[in-house]
């Protein structure tokens, strides 16, 4: 590809014991792009992206961000080097509001450190305040009403707990967005608000996202390239038009969804 990669994976392998959940995968993220990565369940989706986040270490391969090594990186550096992930569960905590829980978020670009916090110097907690602002800058950008940045997470919607936890990743300042299936759960009309909050995300802010989704409306809708996995291997990448028209996919995958 011709284009700037932002991330590269070369080769990459996910064995756990006997199974090979990833296989020898290479695969890139041309930058400031919305690609998305579809297959049927258990094709290797979510291991991908556990392995590009830091969660699951490479069996084989090497993954590199912005030029950088991430192979076998702890997930807080990949964070600080500038990715950040939503889980396909929301990993929100219940018992903190949508503001605390999008400070959470902030911690990787925060200054203090535990003296700091306990001492509760006048900087910390100018920091403090600060990213409390920041926080509710970034729901309000997401979408998430004044009148709800205060409640608990627990309280929100199914729609609104998903912006919550796209704020928290944001707060990372991230330049690479990894979405794993961003509108599970979701109806049309808060499918269709999420594409186009996508599309905003990489034209004003300058992200590259990457995401792993189900609903093929906002995937042909949205992706501006589609890489599709099947038990483990890259069977098809390409543009909307070529990905659907591919015989592999339709038979791994489309032909299987239409016909359901």
């Amino acid at each position: 590809m011709t284009e700037d990669p932002i991330l590269t994976a070369t080769r990459v392998s996910k064995i756990f014991g006997g199974l090979v959940a990833v296989n020898d995968v290479t695969f890139d993220i041309p930058r400031r792009r919305i690609v998305t990565i579809i297959g049927p369940n258990g094709a290797g989706k979510t291991t991908f992206f556990n392995m590009l986040t830091g969660l699951y270490r490479a069996s084989t391969g090497r993954i590199a961000f912005e030029g950088r090594d991430i192979t076998r990186a702890r997930p807080d550096r990949i964070t600080k080097a500038g990715v950040a992930r939503t889980f396909q569960n929301i990993r929100l905590f219940s018992t903190m509001t949508a503001v605390e829980n999008v400070m959470v978020g902030e911690h990787a670009r925060m200054k203090a450190g535990i003296v700091g916090s306990v001492l509760r110097t006048p900087w910390v907690r100018r920091e403090e305040r600060r990213v409390r602002e920041r926080a509710r800058e970034l729901l309000d950008f997401v979408g998430v009403r004044k009148d709800q940045q205060e409640q608990l997470a627990s309280n929100l919607s199914y729609g609104d707990q998903r912006r919550v936890e796209i704020a928290r990743a944001l707060a990372s300042e991230p330049r690479l967005l990894l979405l794993d299936e961003p509108t599970a759960g979701m109806n049309p009309n808060e499918s269709l608000r999420l594409t186009e909050f996508m599309i905003r995300l990489r034209d004003e802010l300058g992200l590259t996202i990457l995401m792993i989704e189900h609903d093929m409306k906002v995937v042909m809708g949205v992706s501006e390239r589609i890489t599709v996995f099947d038990h483990g291997e890259k069977i098809a990448e390409g543009d909307p038009a070529t990905v659907r028209a591919n015989p592999r996919v339709i038979e791994a995958y489309l032909g299987k969804q239409e016909a359901a």
